[in-house]
C-alpha cells in the first residue's frame, strides 16, 4: 500500500524556537511544510522562517504574520504554543502574577488565531491547533493560573469550531503531560520517580510524541475532527 504525500502548507508556530514548539516545527519541516516560528529572541529550526513576535502585542503578531504572508503565502496551519508560568500558592499569587499568564497563555492565543482566521476565512480552509497542558483538565497545587489558561484554550478552540466549521477550518486542543524537557531532568530522582509512578505509562512523553500528534491533526486526514481534546500525557489526566 503506499500513501500520498502530506499537501505542503503554510505553517506557523507560536514559541517555535525551543522546547515543544521546536519540536513541533521540526516535525513540520520533515513533512515538507513551509514552516515559520515566531519567538521574542533566539531562532527556529534550520529550514525555518523565523519572526520576532510577541503574543502579548497584536501589532506585533500582526507584522509577524505580515512577513511570513510574503515569504510563504497565507497562514493555512497555526500552533499557539506560547506560553508562559508564573507559579505561586493561591495565597501568594499577586493579581500580575494572574493575569500576566492569561493574558500571554491565553489571550495570546486569542490573537494568534483571530489573525490567522482572517486569511483561513477567505481560502475556506484551515488548520488551528492550540497546545494546552493535562493541568488545564486535573488543575494543579501552584499553578491556578497556569491551569486557568488552559483550561480556557478548551472553550476557545470549541467556539471557533461552531464558528468558522463550516468554511473547512477545524480548530482542535492538544493537551501534553509531563514532557522531557530541561525542566523536568533537572529535578531530583525522587520527583522524577514519584512524578512518573503517577502516570500509567510510566514514563515522561518526548517532544517529538507531541509533535507528531500535532502535525497528524493539521494534515488532511483529520479534516473532520474539531473541537477535540486531544491528551498526550500517557494515560495521566484519564476521565477528565
Amino acid at each position: 500500500m503506499t500513501f500520498a504525500p502530506p499537501t505542503p502548507r503554510t505553517v506557523l508556530v507560536t514559541g517555535g524556537n525551543r522546547g515543544i514548539g521546536l519540536a513541533i516545527a521540526e516535525e513540520f519541516l520533515a513533512l515538507g511544510h513551509r514552516v515559520a516560528v515566531t519567538a521574542r529572541s533566539g531562532q527556529g529550526p534550520e529550514g525555518s522562517l523565523t519572526v520576532t513576535a510577541d503574543v502579548t502585542d497584536a501589532a506585533s503578531l500582526d507584522a509577524a504574520f505580515s512577513e511570513v504572508e510574503a515569504a510563504y503565502g497565507p497562514v493555512e496551519v497555526v500552533v499557539a504554543n506560547a506560553g508562559i508560568t508564573r507559579d505561586l500558592l493561591l495565597v501568594r499569587m499577586t493579581e500580575e502574577d494572574f493575569t500576566d499568564v492569561i493574558d500571554t497563555n491565553l489571550t495570546g492565543a486569542f490573537r494568534v488565531v483571530k489573525r490567522a482566521s482572517k486569511g483561513m476565512m477567505k481560502a475556506r480552509f484551515g488548520r488551528i491547533i492550540l497546545v494546552s497542558s493535562v493541568v488545564g483538565l486535573l488543575g494543579s497545587s501552584g499553578q491556578i493560573n497556569y491551569s486557568a489558561s488552559k483550561s480556557g484554550l478548551i472553550g476557545l478552540a470549541r467556539s471557533v469550531t461552531r464558528e468558522l466549521g463550516s468554511r473547512g477550518i477545524t480548530a482542535n486542543v492538544v493537551a501534553p503531560g509531563f514532557i522531557e524537557s530541561d525542566m523536568t531532568s533537572v529535578l531530583p530522582e525522587e520527583t522524577q520517580a514519584a512524578y512518573k509512578k503517577s502516570i500509567p505509562a510510566g514514563r515522561f512523553s518526548t517532544p517529538s510524541e507531541v509533535a507528531k500528534v500535532i502535525t497528524w491533526l493539521a494534515s488532511d486526514d483529520a479534516a473532520y475532527i474539531s473541537g477535540a481534546v486531544i491528551p498526550v500525557d500517557g494515560g495521566l489526566g484519564m476521565g477528565h
